[in-house]
């Protein structure tokens, strides 16, 4: 008995949900990876971290801790 392969996984443009395109995975045109790049360059996108050496400054100085911040 021979086994056929599993139907290939189709992938979606994060942005408008298209299949993607390889030239711009994982997106599916420049248009929606200039967009996406948009959002990053906007700080629509964040990646959680430490406070910056200015913010911890200003929260010793206020008396409060990191729970105390305000988003």
């Amino acid at each position: 008995m021979a086994l056929t392969p599993a139907p290939k996984a189709i992938r979606r443009c994060p942005i408008c949900k298209s299949e993607t395109v390889h030239a711009y995975q994982p997106f599916c045109s420049k248009r929606c990876a200039d967009i996406d790049l948009g959002k990053w360059f906007n700080n629509s996108y964040a990646i959680p971290g430490a406070p910056d050496d200015d913010e911890a400054e200003k929260l010793i100085e206020s008396g409060g801790d990191e729970d105390d911040r305000v988003s």
